[in-house]
């Protein structure tokens, strides 16, 4: 299953015993790791990187903001997006925290099948006054464990992936003179310094961990991003439910849905898809809310979006009839696999 929120992650501490380090630094730090997972198909080839420079004194004072900046196969070559970021950072004065980020899609292998996950690992290093450099590293996929996070043992995705993880936090720990601390116990998994926890061991922390906590989770994501009303359809349902799939780019973003039976409606994200998902969702769920607003069952609320001209930046459905599934519970399985 895949997350919204960390499974867990793992911090390193640098201290700099010399001149200290320029914001250069956390940008190569972070291109490293990347290229680290890389090797492991744990990042793919390409992606985005954001750099940001505050002010230590006042973290309101942003001297620089560059995100979605194209992570090229040689991204501090002279010429490109994140060079010229990095050059405009090492040309301020003060004390500052610089900040890289890499969002980092790569592949869950399953019976031997690649399946890409746009969000697999995130990257972090952080510079604090040029003296203490922080690397931190976190995973959305409960992939490495022996158990998935609806408290399913899965020893054949375990014995893919988790090894692929402990070469890579090994390679990183290398590339930067240190074990790792890993982090805090998380609803889903427990971190060590080679992977996770074996939760078939002591038994998961809670029951249905993913269903628990990511469900509400995905639902208040999506949410913040539409004005709040009270003049919509029930989240959640009881009963089967009937649904239209969502793509782009021939790229699954979520599921449009409606109870056959109660006053439900809603949308999954597919949380695989990564922040699109989220963004496509937004808008179907202002499209259920005008259905709503008409006094449409939520059945003929579902034709009637899937009837609305097309707007291909928020996905097309894919059907010419609706699907349907035995529970809304099935739905969300569906939606937070790879």
């Amino acid at each position: 299953m895949i997350t919204s929120n960390p499974i867990g992650d793992w911090t390193w501490e640098i201290t700099s015993s010399t001149d200290g380090f320029r914001p250069r630094r956390a940008a190569e730090t972070a291109v490293a790791v990347w290229n680290i997972l890389a090797d492991h198909e744990l990042a793919s080839p390409v992606g985005k990187v954001g750099l940001s420079v505050r002010s230590v004194g006042n973290m309101r004072d942003v001297r620089l903001d560059a995100g979605g900046l194209n992570l090229e196969l040689e991204p501090l070559a002279p010429g490109t997006d994140l060079s010229r970021a990095v050059a405009e950072a090492d040309s301020l004065d003060g004390d500052h925290l610089v900040s890289a980020r890499i969002d980092c899609p790569g592949f869950w292998l399953e019976s031997g099948a690649r399946h890409r996950v746009e969000k697999l690992f995130a990257i972090g290093v952080d510079v604090w006054k040029s003296s203490l450099l922080v690397v931190t590293l976190e995973t959305y996929s409960d992939a490495w464990l022996t158990m998935d996070t609806r408290d399913r043992e899965q020893p054949q995705v375990h014995a893919e992936n988790a090894p692929r993880l402990s070469a890579a936090l090994e390679e990183i720990s290398a590339l930067l003179g240190s074990a790792p601390d890993p982090g805090d116990s998380s609803h889903y998994a427990v971190p060590t310094e080679t992977g996770f926890e074996d939760p078939s061991i002591e038994g998961p922390a809670y029951d249905d961990s993913w269903g628990t906590f990511e469900v509400p989770t995905r639902s208040g994501l999506l949410r913040s991003r539409i004005p709040s009303s009270e003049d919509e359809y029930e989240e959640t349902t009881e009963h089967p439910v009937r649904y239209f799939t969502i793509q782009r780019d021939e790229q699954t973003l979520g599921y449009v849905w409606a109870s056959v039976a109660d006053d439900a409606a809603g949308y999954e994200p597919r949380t695989a898809a990564g922040d699109a998902a989220f963004e496509a969702g937004a808008e179907w769920l202002l499209r259920l809310r005008a259905a709503h607003g008409q006094g449409l069952t939520p059945l003929s609320a579902l034709e009637w979006v899937a009837q609305r001209p097309p707007r291909p930046e928020i996905g097309l459905i894919a059907e010419d009839a609706p699907q349907e599934a035995p529970s809304l519970d099935s739905l969300e399985e569906l939606s937070g696999r790879y």
